[in-house]
């Protein structure tokens, strides 16, 4: 009998073992299941949660304050009681009924600065621009001088200008000569392109604009070249759209930034324009772009000195009389006078030739004002 009892209780024991073990197996699944279902609650009551807008604080009075909403459109709202420790400029979450603000959210907007701009440190020399003595001179003056020999204006006491404003035709060099002042000061290179401070939405060219200054001071010393600046400082109308408005918002940061420099300051602005006549008056008075350098096209002497910058390198034929063929580049640019170097390389090149004759240069020349006038005429279809 004791056999068959301790079998019986063996039995017993492994029933038991079974149901403990089920039992408590039930209860992990049931616990899993209710912290499943908990969060699947938690989570349909985010998804029901109304959404809370962005804002931006101007100012703090009291309790309350006025906020920017993304339309550009301003409330006076109430803040919370667990809202504390703003400052006009936080990013905060509001109450899309009633604006109440809620809370404080660490959001600054920051552009990626760096696509809008090209940034270098240049090669360009005096000695790759031609025929512009008198406008690398007064380039020098304004820009190299102060930041090599801040001293010596000390001394003398004057301030030099805050800026310079290059204005001429299209192809003289006005950037070659902006890149050139600043690798003789070994200064960083930010060139900015007009159109490209001109935003989509209301205040961000200006935020774009003064962004772009503050990493030109954290980069100093800086030469900022402002390329087609009249797409930005054109004469501003007192009537316009939208989008006028906006551009008008742009120029205004841009001036509120060139005011705020030293004369002496590591960060020279360089702009430049081939229509200088619809320029805002605002942009060009003493104490802004105050110097105005006008970069015309090459005389003859500058000619020949362009000439023989682009050719330096070229094998030319025996029987090329440079003196003729700089004498039928008559009114063109340095652009033009570098393309028609190149024209005539490929001339030579496509009858397998190492060497360029001087009708390689006739034919280069005769290419590039077809090109020039055609351009020309595709201007007057347009504007005029």
């Amino acid at each position: 009998m004791d056999g068959e009892e301790a079998k019986e209780k063996n039995i017993l024991d492994s029933v038991i073992y079974r149901y403990t073990t089920s039992s408590s197996q039930s209860e992990m699944e049931n616990a899993l299941l209710k912290e499943t279902i908990q969060k699947l609650r938690e989570e349909v009551d985010r998804f029901k949660k109304p959404p809370l807008m962005v804002c931006e604080i101007k100012s703090i009075a009291g309790s309350c304050a006025t906020i920017s909403i993304p339309n550009g459109n301003q409330f006076f709202v109430e803040i919370s009681e667990g809202c504390e420790k703003l400052r006009a400029g936080d990013m905060v979450l509001a109450e899309q009924k009633n604006l109440t603000i809620i809370k404080k959210i660490p959001i600054t907007k920051k552009f990626n600065v760096e696509k809008y701009v090209i940034m270098e440190k240049p090669k360009t020399t005096w000695k790759e621009i031609g025929g512009l003595s008198q406008q690398v001179q007064e380039i020098q003056e304004v820009v190299e001088l102060p930041l090599k020999k801040p001293e010596l204006f000390k001394k003398v006491g004057i301030t030099p200008p805050k800026g310079i404003l290059l204005y001429g035709p299209p192809g003289t060099g006005k950037t070659l000569l902006a890149k050139a002042v600043a690798q003789s000061t070994n200064s960083t290179f930010i060139e900015i392109v007009g159109s490209e401070l001109v935003q989509k939405f209301i205040g961000e060219g200006a935020k774009l604009v003064k962004e772009i200054f503050e990493m030109a001071r954290s980069k100093a010393p800086t030469v900022v070249f402002i390329d087609e600046i009249d797409a930005l400082a054109a004469r501003r109308m007192e009537m316009g759209t939208s989008g006028e408005r906006e551009v008008n918002r742009t120029f205004m940061q841009l001036l509120a930034e060139l005011d705020g420099f030293e004369p002496l300051d590591n960060v020279k602005v360089i702009g430049a324009t081939n229509r200088k006549d619809i320029l805002d008056p605002a942009v060009i008075r003493p104490g802004r772009l105050d110097r105005l350098i006008h970069v015309p096209l090459p005389d003859k002497d500058g000619r020949k000195q362009i000439f023989n910058i682009h050719s330096s390198r070229m094998n030319f034929a025996d029987n090329i009389n440079r003196a003729d063929v700089i004498g039928r580049m008559e009114g063109f640019s340095g652009a033009e006078i570098h393309a028609t170097c190149t024209e005539a390389g490929y001339f030579a090149i496509r009858e397998n030739r190492t060497y360029i004759t001087k009708d390689d240069f006739f034919k280069a020349i005769v290419k590039v004002k077809q090109e020039g006038k055609l351009e020309g005429e595709e201007f007057l279809h347009m504007f005029g």
